[in-house]
């Protein structure tokens, strides 16, 4: 058989190609690492960041070298959410709807294993970017909270499904309603994350967890993570576009402004939860 030439050009740009934010390593035993690098900022996350991440799942998907994925945050964060020196500057050019959708969606429908490797915060965007992973390892000073209420916005990217699926709704509710952090030990103790692993460790344990999902039998793993993922999506069907419309809607009021300015200005917001 003849190779394919659009194959090998489809390698090669996936090889060449820069993603905003991001630095992608491929090894050779087909596990693909996916690295946040804002760490002057905990990878704080832009508009641009944002399209990267969107964009480098899809190119993951469709790249036959790729068996697993592993994410992970460059520094000592994993991701503290979107930058808010940012975000309001492009908001406007943004679909009421667009928000968080196409990202989890692509994470979604990512057939290879995606291991999150939550080497330490894990705040608003980056929770949910952590916590639609299939797999989940944390530092044990690593925590989680949902901050968009904090920022004056609706909890819309994604959180709003996620976060009551895996605590249930009272519990979620709470979370996501005063932005409080749940530590790496609790979520592990409620089955919101897998384990946590020894201070340092994470990184190595997630690469080696996803080498062995790597070299396990394809269609099997990816399939039965296909089942499970439909779940998921009915979820993300039901509510997400709500969500997300109504977070942008709230990029506009009061509270929001409110919230930008006292940033800024490093003062106190709002009555904040136990932060």
């Amino acid at each position: 058989m003849q190779p394919d030439p659009c194959r090998s050009i489809r390698r090669k740009r996936m090889n060449d190609k820069k993603y905003k934010g991001l630095l992608v390593e491929m090894r050779a035993s087909g596990v693909a690492i996916v690295t946040m690098n804002r760490p002057e900022i905990l990878n704080a996350i832009d508009w641009p960041m944002h399209s990267a991440l969107e964009e480098v799942f899809v190119d993951l998907d469709n790249d036959p070298k790729v068996k697993a994925i592993v994410l992970t945050g460059a520094g000592r964060g994993f991701c503290s959410g979107g930058d808010q020196n940012a975000l309001d500057d492009e908001v406007h050019t943004i679909s009421p709807t667009r928000s968080g959708r196409h990202l989890i969606r692509n994470m979604l429908e990512l057939e290879s294993p995606l291991i999150a490797a939550v080497n330490g915060v894990a705040v608003g965007l980056g929770a949910t970017l952590a916590l639609y992973c299939d797999i989940i390892f944390a530092n044990p000073g690593a925590r989680f909270a949902d901050t968009h209420v904090t920022a004056g916005v609706v909890a819309g990217d994604g959180g709003a499904v996620i976060w009551p699926l895996l605590l249930g709704p009272v519990r979620a509710k709470h979370y996501l309603m005063t932005g409080d952090f749940i530590s790496a030990e609790e979520a592990a103790a409620t089955g919101m994350i897998n384990k946590v692993v020894e201070e340092g460790t994470v990184l190595d344990h997630a690469i080696q967890y996803a080498e062995m999902l790597a070299s396990g039998p394809r269609d099997a793993i990816i399939w039965t993570k296909y089942a499970v993922n439909k779940l998921l999506k009915e979820q993300v069907h039901l509510n997400l576009d709500t969500a997300a419309a109504l977070e942008m809607i709230t990029f506009q009021s009061p509270e929001r402004k409110e919230a930008v300015a006292a940033f800024r200005e490093k003062r106190k917001r709002f009555a904040e939860g136990n932060v």
